[in-house]
Parts: C-alpha cells; structure tokens; sequence
C-alpha cells in the first residue's frame, strides 16, 4: 500500500538525484570558494570562512596576475567572483569577465550612457549582482542593465528614473563678483545609480542617488577638484527611492519613496533620537511649515547604500541621504523623513517596517551611506537578531533588527568638533562633516568576536551661510556652502570596536582618508588599501601592520577573497578618487601566496 501510486517511491528517488547532484557539484568544486555578492553574502558581514593565509605566512604575498583595464577614472567597484569567473564594473558602467585564475579576459561590455547627461556624482560605480545566469548593473545615468553572464550580451535595459524629473540648481542665480559663480559646474543634481545592486527571490534591488545633492563647483586648488558645493533654498531636487524589479523581464514590482509622502515633518526632534543637541530652532520651523506645502515632493534622501537582507523574516535594510535642498533648511521645515536614516522594509511588499533617523533635519551631509550589517547580538543572555550601521557622524549604531530599538551605541572613533553647529556667514569648522566619519565605506564584522571593523575619515568642512539680498522685485534667497579645508590636516582611521562595550579595542592611524573598504578573514585578517596606493594587511586582534604592497594608483574600494582549485585569492581594484586627489589608474590586482 505504501508503494502503490509510486509517489513516494518517486519522491525518494527524485530526493536521492538531488542530493547526488550535490555531492558530486561540491566534489568537482570543493576547493572553490566564490565572492558571490557584494559584501559577501546577505548580512554584508565581510568576512570570509578562509584561512590559507594568516599571520605566518601573509608577508609572502606575491601578485598572481593584474588586468590594466584601459578605463582611468575613480574606481569603487567591488569585484565578484561566481563559478571561476570574475565579474567587474569599470567607471563609466562598463563590465568586464575575467578568468578568475589568469585574468584572461572572457567578455567586455561597453555601456553606452544617454547623450549630454548630467553624472550625479562622477563615472564610479559600486559593483554588480550576479544570479539567474545575468549579471545586473545600475548605471550612472540611471538605467538597470542586464547581461547574460556567459557572453556579456545584454538582455535587457530599463530606466530607473528620469533625470529631467529633477529640478536643476542654477549658477546664475549667484550674485555677480561672487567668486563661486566664475566657476565650473561638476554637477547639477543629476540622477544615478551609485550601489552594487542585490538579487532575492526574483527581486533585483537598486536605489538612485543625486537627488538634492548639490550644485558641484570647481575649484582651481590641486588635489580638490570638487572645492565647494552650493546648496540654495528652494525647490531644488527630487525624492528619491529604493525600488525591486523582476529579475527575468526588468518590471518594476515596488518602489519605496525614501521621502515620506505625508507628514515628512516628524515630530520637530530637538535633539537626535539618542539624546545629542540638534540646535535648531523648532518654533520659527513650525510657523514656516504652511509656506512650504509641497517641500517633500523635493526631499532628497539618495539610495547610497545596497541593501542587507534578513532572509528569515523577509526584511531589507538601506540607508539614506540628506534632505533637500542641501544644507540650506528655510524651505524644508521639519525632521524630512526619511532622510539620514536606517530604513527597514519589507522585502516583498516594500512597505516601511521601522527607521531610525540619526539626524533630524539635516544641515550637513550626513549621509547614512556605509552599508548596514546583520548578525547576533547577545544582551543578558539572551540572543537578539541585530542590525549595525557605521555613520558619518562618528558612531557605530546597533539595533534591534526586528523592532529598530537602539541596543548600543559605540564611543566616537574619530574626532568630533561643531558637530552639529549651523552654517554661519563667517563660516563654521565642522568634523567629521560631510566627507568625514564612514563615508559609503563598507566595514566589515567578525560575529564570533562582536568586533566591527570600521576606516574612517578625517577631514575638516568649512559651512557657511550667505543670502542674495532682494532687487528689482526678486525676493531675497540664502543659500550655503561647504568646502573641503585643503590647508587643514587630513587622515584616516581604522578602529576595532568591540560591541559588547561600545569601546575601541585598537585604533591605527593613516596617512590619507580611508575610502576603500574592508576585508575580514577568518585568520584574523584584515585587508584595507590607502589612497596612497598602499594594500595592506593588519592583525585583526590588535592592529599591527603584517604587510603592505604599493599598487600604482590609490585604493578606492574594498578588497575580496576567494578560492580556486585549494589556492586562495586577495583581489582589489586601483583606481584612485578624482574627489579627494588620489592618483588614479585602472588596475585589477589580485594576489596569492607563491606555489610549493
């Protein structure tokens, strides 16, 4: 009777195939250890299970192959590594495949970016997403790109948004003899697509940056391209959004308005949501709030950062970018939900779970950019699903990965000054401020020690208010500038924070701002590069340096790992930052340690 239809006979056999088929999938592979995702897998933890190279042996380090990639730009991008294929984005949204063992070119890709269109934030893009046999882009002129992942040909390509949707700022607006307005415009709030996308369940996830980001103004001082941004009041920018198509067609499913579309304006928060002075004048806000109906509909709140994914509760976590019009607050009364925030959705729906917003009202750029980070988190003994964020304003938040709740919050790790002063007509110095503090950095995170490892920036801002007096029937306009001090010292700083404390379990200062990112490995590594051009490898325990390498251009990305036929990899892009002057180049580098 048992056997009678033959069902559960089938089942057996259909149950024995498959895990045939997965012994002997492993057994062919069961040396390869991939670099699938961006930050390795769903939790953006960063740290690798392998251990080939550890402290005895990490100072023979020798290069295993280089690809010199013909494109010389800022590079960000995140190389993956799927099936012995490396997969990576160059500037300007190209692609190339590479034999993850020679660095033998397999395909390239040549993004053809829309005529005249204004880049947001320069060429550099954050890496891919490889599943269902394609492997997807976000472009810098806000397109989703789809290629097939064995012979690069495109699939398909849909458009994310629409930059003509947003309203451009407008140079002539400053007054003539202003030394600003003889400059060149790097940028006008153009659109874009700055994160490495993320594949679950069908869904591709990618959000648009540039939104109320600013009016870019050349500078002439060497080393700082970029010397000032101008930010007016008005309506200025648009709201931007997190939002997840099919993976199989490129159809929009759902989208989430990072700018909340009724009561934006929050509660009137006078200090941050952990007790910190906010210095605003909440009164003269709320008898504002009625000449501003439709402030929103301009909100800002880029998508910098790619999602982390619970993939037991169904979740997702981003963060977000300032509220616009950038810096200058007249037009914008309120807290601008849901800028600067860690965001919770659901990843089925889209709906918002929770946020927790570091910083109401926003004047200074501080940006929730650095990718969030999911693991366990004990407290009295009992275990709590956390998620953890590295800020721009110098600390390490955990929290409640179901409820939001805020369950630590770490020391400072970088040096604090005019935190949250207000822009003035002399003008005001402010750290970490907008470049400061953990940028779009990824960190990384050894679950086992509750340690985050976290590169920092130090590099002082100067804020300042000024106004257009009104003439000839034009009313009055303010607006304000940042500008990164070039005469003021700059550095970086890596720390290992413990998050059972909140305290720094070491601290290792560097010569340039760190941009790069971070590699954790279970050989209690650490791997970071320097705008130097220096690729370093650090003891994860206390910071002591094991080796270093000087590449030929500066390290603006995160290192991997990966392993291949039993020999592990270190691979790390060099292309250097056009922002903060480091050299740049076109370098694919990857090492390993030299045959027996």
């Amino acid at each position: 009777m048992l056997f009678r239809s033959g069902t559960l006979l089938k089942k057996i056999i259909y149950g024995l195939s498959i895990v045939s088929a997965v012994i002997g999938s492993f057994q062919l592979h069961a040396k390869d250890v991939d670099w699938p995702m961006y930050g390795l897998d769903y939790t953006h933890q960063r740290h690798s299970p392998l251990k080939q190279i550890h402290h005895n042996n990490v100072k023979n380090l020798q290069p295993a192959w280089n690809v010199q990639t013909g494109v010389k730009a800022s590079f960000q991008a995140t190389p993956l590594v799927v099936d012995r294929v490396m997969y990576v984005s160059l500037p300007f949204n190209h692609v190339l495949a590479l034999d993850a063992v020679t660095g033998k070119e397999i395909w390239r890709y040549q993004h053809q970016r829309k005529k005249d269109y204004r880049m947001c934030c320069g060429p550099a893009n954050r890496g891919v997403a490889v599943s269902d046999g394609k492997v997807f882009m976000g472009t810098v002129d806000a397109r989703l790109v789809a290629l097939d992942a064995k012979t690069g040909r495109k699939v398909w390509d849909i458009e994310v948004a629409d930059a003509a949707t947003a309203s451009a700022e407008n140079i002539q607006t400053l007054q003539e003899g202003d030394k600003l307005k003889n400059s060149s415009i790097a940028g006008q709030s153009g659109i874009g697509i700055a994160m490495a996308p993320i594949v679950y369940q069908g869904k591709v996830l990618v959000g648009i940056t540039g939104v109320g980001y600013g009016l870019h103004l050349d500078s002439e001082r060497e080393g700082a391209p970029l010397g000032a941004v101008v930010g007016f009041a008005g309506s200025y920018g648009r709201a931007g959004f997190l939002a997840a198509f099919d993976a199989a067609t490129g159809k929009r499913i759902w989208q989430f308005d990072t700018v909340a579309p009724e009561a934006w304006e929050g509660a009137f928060r006078t200090a941050t949501p952990d007790g910190v002075p906010l210095n605003r004048d909440v009164d003269s806000e709320k008898k504002n709030l009625h000449k501003y109906p439709d402030a929103a509909k301009f909100g800002g709140g880029s998508a910098w950062t790619t999602p982390a994914i619970d993939t037991k509760r169904g979740l997702l976590y981003f963060g977000t970018g300032n509220p616009s019009p950038q810096m200058d607050d007249t037009s914008r009364p309120g807290d601008n939900l849901y800028t600067i925030s860690l965001v919770c959705l659901d990843i089925d729906t889209g709906k918002i779970r929770w946020h927790y917003q570091q910083v109401p009202h926003d004047l200074w750029g501080y940006d929730v950019a650095s990718p969030p980070i999911l693991f366990d988190y004990e407290i009295d003994g009992k275990k709590i699903a956390a998620v953890g964020q590295a800020s721009k304003v110098d600390w390490y938040y955990v929290h409640d990965r179901v409820t939001g709740r805020l369950l630590k919050k770490s020391d400072a790790f970088i040096l604090q000054t005019n935190l949250f002063a207000r822009p003035s007509p002399e003008g005001v110095v402010i750290t970490p401020g907008a470049v400061g503090g953990v940028n779009w950095t990824p960190t990384a995170l050894n679950s086992k020690t509750l340690t985050a490892f976290v590169p920092a920036i130090h590099w002082p801002v100067k804020y300042s208010k000024k106004t257009i007096p009104a003439k000839d029937g034009k009313p009055a306009l303010d607006y304000s500038t940042l500008e990164l001090l070039m005469d003021e010292p700059r550095w970086g700083v890596l720390s290992a924070i413990n998050l059972r404390t909140g305290k720094m379990r070491w601290q290792v200062k560097t010569s340039e701002p760190l941009v790069g990112g971070l590699l954790s490995t279970a050989s209690d590594l650490i791997f970071m590069g320097e705008g130097n051009g220096a690729f370093n490898a650090f003891d994860a325990t206390n910071g002591q340096r094991l080796w270093s390498t000087q590449l030929p251009a500066g390290v603006n990305a995160p290192p991997i790992t990966y392993q291949i036929n039993g020999v592990q990899y270190i691979a790390v892009v060099a292309g250097g930052n056009q922002l903060f002057g480091f050299k740049q180049g076109d370098g694919i580098h990857v090492f390993a340690l030299p045959k027996p």
